[in-house]
């Protein structure tokens, strides 16, 4: 598939184009550097082309996914749109460095990407500013169970993650949650870094939404447990997870970046929530998982990583909810 589209793309530009590179790690879309020679004869003219994996439109829509992908440039958050095809878009090629999974636990690298991360939460973007979360979980329930064999709806315990979301959202709610335009997303694989400059830019944004701030710095430390550039690109390594200094130091920045000082206990409660927030995270990662196996074509176990991420759920709700309640057994 990849190879046919490369073709295809070497078939709408130019014919003096020389550069087709595949970019790794993409998991929703397959991306590609074009590059083409100057007069010089040197290849730094260079586009991004993204191609739309198949199947993906169930995850977001993709009209609203261009308006907030045109609404970031404008703020002069990320790289500009440059056109559109049927099942893609060309856009401006950043010249920075994409983040490794090593990045994400440098403390001089965190610190800029806490920082980063809350004038991300700041930005004024159109239509509804409501949380997002829980509707769009629902939906991809749904989605899975229509598309799961019984054997996969039993495994994962689909018919009783409905009970799990309501819980989930009638427990994270019950206090008060600043909402924020959150990115959702934010694995080292979105995150470029100007090595002169050292500034980031944070790029993806196909499922940025409105949400609790808190999930979204929530999910920013799972990803923290990921290598997607590994020879095992799916597997997890839950003994990387961020340590509750490592947590605190990175709310603590984040919240300080905002203009004022936050006391200890600011820094406790967002840290405190986020943890809990890694609930909601484990589920909608892993629903992501296992619609991705059934309609995605990319090179990624993507059943195998939904089933960590449901095995990290029922391992965590206990501790992070005080509740022993049914837990299923999911195979290893």
């Amino acid at each position: 598939m990849a190879i046919k589209r490369v073709g295809l793309i070497k078939g709408c530009l130019p014919e003096e184009l020389k550069k087709v590179i595949p970019l790794k790690g993409a998991m929703t879309n397959e991306v590609y550097q074009i590059s083409w020679p100057t007069r010089d004869g040197d290849f730094s003219r260079n586009v991004l082309v993204r191609v739309y994996g198949e199947g993906v439109e169930v995850f977001f829509n993709r009209d609203d996914e261009i308006q907030t992908f045109e609404c970031m440039s404008k703020h002069g958050q990320g790289p500009r749109l440059l056109g559109r095809f049927a099942d893609g878009r060309v856009e401006e090629f950043i010249h920075a460095r994409t983040l490794s999974a090593a990045d994400l636990r440098d403390p001089e690298i965190s610190a800029i990407i806490a920082a980063k991360l809350r004038e991300f939460h700041n930005l004024d973007m159109p239509g509804p500013k409501n949380v997002v979360l829980w509707d769009r979980m629902r939906n991809w329930l749904s989605e899975a169970k229509n598309l799961c064999s019984i054997k996969d709806t039993k495994e994962f315990g689909l018919d009783t993650l409905e009970e799990e979301i309501g819980m989930l959202e009638k427990e994270l709610s019950r206090d008060y949650h600043e909402i924020g335009f959150c990115h959702n997303d934010l694995q080292y694989g979105n995150i470029m870094m100007d090595e002169e400059t050292r500034s980031i830019t944070l790029i993806d944004y196909e499922y940025a939404s409105y949400n609790p701030v808190a999930y979204d710095l929530a999910n920013h430390f799972c990803e923290m447990v990921a290598n997607y550039h590994s020879e095992t690109p799916h597997v997890l390594d839950y003994s990387n997870y961020p340590g509750l200094e490592e947590r605190q130091r990175f709310v603590r920045i984040y919240l300080s970046s905002a203009g004022y000082q936050p006391s200890d206990a600011d820094v406790d409660e967002l840290v405190d929530k986020s943890e809990k927030y890694t609930l909601a995270n484990h589920l909608f990662w892993g629903l992501w998982g296992i619609i991705s196996g059934y309609v995605n074509k990319i090179d990624f176990d993507y059943m195998e990583y939904a089933r960590q991420r449901f095995q990290q759920y029922w391992l965590r709700k206990p501790a992070l909810l005080g509740s022993s309640r049914y837990l299923p057994v999911i195979k290893q």
